[in-house]
Formats: C-alpha cells, structure tokens, sequence
C-alpha cells in the first residue's frame, strides 16, 4: 500500500555544472560540430593514409606527374611522391604545429594578462608594454628572419617553429584576459578570499583564471586556426618547415607553377588546407556560442526584426516610402491634427 504520508508526485532537481551546460549548447550547434567530426575524422585519416592508399609519403613511384585515379587518389607529383599521402602528412604536421602553438600562446597569455590585471601599477606597465610591443611587430618578417638566422641551430624543425609562433601569439589573448580580470578583481569572493589570506597566487590561479576560461577556450580554439595560416605562409614562402618533412603550405608553392597544367598539384592540398582551417573556425564559433549565449540570442533577435520589417513593407506599401516621405507624411498629418476643428 502507498504510504499516506509521502507526497504523491516528487520532482528531483538535478544540478548542472556550467561545463555539462556548455556542452550541450555546443553540441546543439550543427555547424559547429559537423566541423568537429570532420576534423576529428581528417587527423584520423592522416595515420590510416598509409594503410588505405598503400603509399607512404616518402616513397616514389614510377607514376610521374599521373592525375588523379584509383592507385594514386590525389594524382602524383613530378618525381613519384602520392599527393594524397604527402597532403595528409602536411595535415598532420599543420594540426601538430597549430596544437602547440595554441597551447604556449594560451598558456603565457592566461597567466601574464592575469598577473597584470591582478597586481596593477608596475607590473601592468611592464607587461603592457611587452603585449604592445608584440602587436605592433610584423609577424610574418620576424619570423622569416629568426628561421633564416637559426637556421643552421634548428630553424627548420617542426618543434622549433611552433615554439616561435607560439611566442608571438600570445599577445592579444593577454589583453582580454587582462581586462576580464579588471571586472572580476572587485568581486566579493575575491575580496573575501584575500581577507583570509590567500596568496596572490592562489587568487590567481583558483579564483580569477577559472572565472574567465571561457575566454581563453575560444581565443585558444581560433589561435589554431591562426596558426595553420601562419605555418602555412612561411612553408609557402620557404621560411618553414624544411624538407624531408612536409607541410602543406610547400605542397601549395611546389604545384604553384604547374596549377594550369597539372591542376592536382596546387588545388587539392589547398583544398584540404581551406577545409582545415574553415573547419577550425566554426568549432571556434560553436564554442563562443556555447559560452556566451547572448550573441547568438541577439543575432537571431537582428534576424527576427528584419524579416518582420521587410514583411511589412511588402505588405503595407506606406513602408515602402524613403525616410524622408514618411518624416513629410508624419509632419502632414500632425499638422491636420492641430489645426482648429
């Protein structure tokens, strides 16, 4: 028998965190994560290339200068090379390099716009300083300088240019990071945390960092893509990685020449690099949106306003008038309206 003194119908609220909500925002994103899985699947393909085609990037062929077909699925170059494994080795190397730039510009960025948001005065001068003095250098020339210099040391590894890039791409994320914390600072966790007496540092890095990592996710998910472009234009220019290895700015310079007569050569790997980098970028909008909802609620709300206003218009012909006849009608009929009876 039911017990009388229970209640008949008992809802149970479950907690979300703000992580698991984010989440689900994210993924209600259809572009975002259809760029995702796309991604996701383009590294996987990169170490199944081999296994699939048969063809390592490294190996020649007698095929020469052969277009696309089913032995080589992106066509061959002019000594044997299949593009189809060089492209996804050039994929691999781009998403490595991007990876480890995201994560050093992060990094340095998170923590040094916090302590010049946290500690203010001089160190917020020094550091802003540095933060100016990277924005306003030409990044693509320092960087084609440091590669021609340190050549002989290293300057064509991978490893090498990711920590170059990384280094000069912190930068902007210090800046917004810096200016979040300015409107956290003043908060009352924040003051009750230090009169307790917790270190600057624990402040730093258990109370101000947390609170603005939405943030940094996203600068850190479009830092990626910022990356890719930039390995790519030193390949492309000869300042990048260096052969044996393979990137996909050089595949683009080596079938730059041949692009009319050998189309395979210059269009797919840019093709492939065009589809990576889109890809990023919606990931990167997918998460903006999940982190703050706002955006996406006011461009639905600008979308909204402006098919009511253009079905209006066509359904009234008064709307269609320029601002001017509407501003002479609306004066005409005030005009009637004071006008003694």
């Amino acid at each position: 028998m039911d017990d009388p003194s229970r209640p008949a119908f008992v809802s149970e609220v479950v907690p979300r965190s703000q992580w698991r909500t984010v989440a689900g925002r994210f993924f209600s994103h259809r572009f975002a994560v259809g760029a995702l899985v796309v991604a996701l699947a383009g590294y996987v393909l990169t170490f199944m290339a081999e296994p699939l085609t048969g063809w390592n990037y490294k190996e020649l062929s007698r095929d020469l200068s052969q277009g696309p077909s089913a032995d080589h699925w992106f066509g061959t170059d002019t000594i044997g090379h299949d593009m189809f494994a060089q492209s996804m080795r050039g994929l691999r190397v781009s998403i490595h390099v991007s990876m480890v730039v995201a994560a050093i510009a992060t990094v340095l960025g998170t923590v040094l716009g916090a302590v010049q948001g946290w500690f203010r005065g001089r160190v917020d001068a020094g550091v802003g300083l540095l933060v100016d003095f990277l924005l306003i250098l030409p990044l693509l020339p320092v960087l084609m300088v440091l590669a021609t210099r340190t050549r002989a040391v290293g300057g064509s590894s991978l490893m090498f240019v990711a920590v170059v890039i990384g280094l000069f791409l912190w930068a902007p994320l210090a800046r917004v990071v810096r200016g979040e914390v300015f409107s956290i600072r003043e908060k009352e966790y924040i003051e009750a945390a230090a009169a307790l007496g917790a270190s600057n540092t624990r402040i730093i890095f258990r109370h101000l960092i947390p609170n603005v990592m939405s943030s940094v996710v996203v600068y850190a998910t479009l830092t990626v893509a910022t990356a890719i472009l930039v390995e790519t234009a030193l390949a492309f220019l000869g300042f990048g990685i260096q052969p044996p290895e393979v990137s996909l700015g050089a595949l683009v310079d080596e079938g730059r020449d041949a692009a009319r007569t050998r189309w395979w050569l210059f269009y797919l790997p840019g093709a492939v690099l065009i589809a990576l980098v889109l890809c990023v970028n919606f990931v990167g909008d997918g998460l903006r949106d999940a982190f703050d909802p706002r955006q996406r609620r006011a461009t639905r709300q600008r979308r909204a306003t402006r098919q009511r206003r253009a079905t209006r218009q066509r359904l009234d012909p008064r709307q269609r008038l320029d601002p001017r006849q509407r501003l002479a009608t609306r004066q005409r009929r005030a005009t009637r309206q004071r006008r003694p009876q």
